[in-house]
């Protein structure tokens, strides 16, 4: 019998607000169906033809910064039950690793980034679409806290890129994306409602598919 097509589920929202957790709420209201997460940020440019000095100023809150000819090749075959290799990025020298990630397809696939939103193509293929809107002091706290810690940046540096950077592409890019979203999450995973609901409609188009 020819299996169904997977569910695609979008979500977007600024850097630190929330995607991870609302995702993980998702992945855990499911521990019995296959989830597969394919985070936009493996998926930054490769810029090996750069020296390391032109590679520190990249705008990683800009689509530019963004390979999404390959996620969506990567989400087609996917789609196809087929399997790919996931790209896997190094922050501390700003590029591409040499290795990558097998990834085998499955029932649902969660596809989560900043600008995921913002890519019509990328939305084609999505049959749910979230935004997580989370207020800005919480997103910068987190950056802080994040970049810090797991990628091994200064405060002072965090703060000047969110400055010059961050915000001003969040107002430009991320934000409108907003408008493309089927459902807005407010504060990210804390919203036990919201992602109660998307559990249920999730539940049903899994329902669905298992009786054709």
């Amino acid at each position: 019998m020819e299996k169904n097509k997977p569910i695609v589920i979008g979500v977007a929202g600024g850097s630190g607000s929330g995607k991870t957790s609302v995702t993980r709420s998702i992945c855990d209201r499911f521990k019995e169906t296959s989830i597969l997460v394919i985070e936009q940020d493996a998926y930054y440019k490769d810029q090996s033809d750069l020296p390391f000095e032109e590679r520190l100023k990249t705008n990683y809150d800009h689509p530019f910064a963004f390979d999404n000819n390959l996620l969506i090749e990567h989400l087609k075959q996917l789609i196809e039950y087929k399997s790919v290799e996931k790209p896997v990025y190094d922050y501390k020298v700003h590029n591409r690793s040499s290795e990558t990630i097998h990834v085998e397809p499955k029932e649902v696939i969660i596809v989560e980034g900043i600008l995921i939103l913002e890519d019509a193509n990328l939305v084609d293929l999505m049959d749910i679409k979230v935004f997580v809107d989370t207020d800005a002091d919480l997103r910068i706290i987190r950056r802080l806290l994040r970049d810090i810690k797991e990628r091994g940046r200064t405060l002072e540096s965090v703060i000047d890129q969110y400055i010059q950077v961050v915000r001003p592409a969040h107002m430009q890019f991320i934000e409108p994306s907003k408008r493309y979203a089927d459902l807005i999450i407010p504060e990210g995973g804390e919203n036990h409602v919201a992602v109660d609901i998307m559990a249920s409609k999730i539940e049903n188009i899994l329902a669905k598919n298992s009786i054709k």
